[in-house]
């Protein structure tokens, strides 16, 4: 699913991922857990093809067998779009948006037609308990249940691969557990592959691997 070799990073004179190294299986959970400035973020990023590692000779990034590293821009946008779902922290929702225009709209630009993509958003948000909410604003959601919003975004395109960031950093604990074990079951209901950077131990001890970063590189 995910294989990556000899990755590498630099911020003006900083090198914030040295030689990173990587593979991950379709169906895992991954948690990539680690301190502030170890490079997790920046490494999701990389693999979300957000941003680009330094040219290197021997570098490489596979996802699905495809090589990322060598797509040109408007390639990786296409691939971006249909291959890798994202979670952030603070949701990233449009907040003049229903939560079904929300989830919908990576469908939408992927040149599905504004019915079915519609129609896709809804059955998700119904799937994730959020049936008797898709014609809300995301003000008036509350934390968790846009959570969940963005984790419907994330799915609608059928990505390989589900990328997150600190999902659950800004959620009470009862809607973070809530979050964690949604994870799950879509790993056992969809085989869908999760990577994590996470700074919370409880979900880090739930997933099938986790991951510690220091300095730039795997401990």
């Amino acid at each position: 699913m995910i294989k990556v070799s000899n990755l590498f990073k630099t911020y003006s004179s900083n090198q914030v991922l040295k030689g990173i190294s990587l593979e991950v299986k379709q169906g895992e959970i991954v948690a990539i857990v680690g301190p502030s400035g170890a490079g997790k973020t920046t490494l999701l990023q990389i693999l979300g093809t957000l941003d680009q590692p330094d040219q290197h000779p021997s570098t490489e990034i596979r996802i699905n067998g495809i090589p990322v590293h060598q797509l040109k821009d408007s390639e990786l946008a296409a691939f971006r779009n249909k291959e890798i779902g994202f979670v952030f922290q603070f949701h990233q929702l449009l907040p003049e948006l229903t939560a079904t225009e929300n989830v919908m709209l990576p469908r939408f630009i992927s040149g599905v037609s504004k019915a079915q993509a519609t129609e896709k958003a809804k059955a998700i948000l119904s799937d994730l308990g959020l049936g008797h909410r898709l014609n809300h604003h995301p003000n008036q959601l509350s934390g968790g249940e846009q959570q969940r919003v963005a984790v419907a975004r994330a799915l609608i395109n059928n990505p390989s691969i589900v990328l997150a960031d600190e999902p659950s950093g800004n959620l009470d604990s009862e809607n973070a557990q809530f979050l964690h074990e949604l994870f799950l079951k879509l790993r056992d209901e969809y085989n869908q592959t999760f990577v994590i950077v996470t700074h919370n131990n409880d979900l880090a001890e739930m997933v099938d691997r986790k991951l510690s970063m220091r300095d730039g590189q795997f401990q």
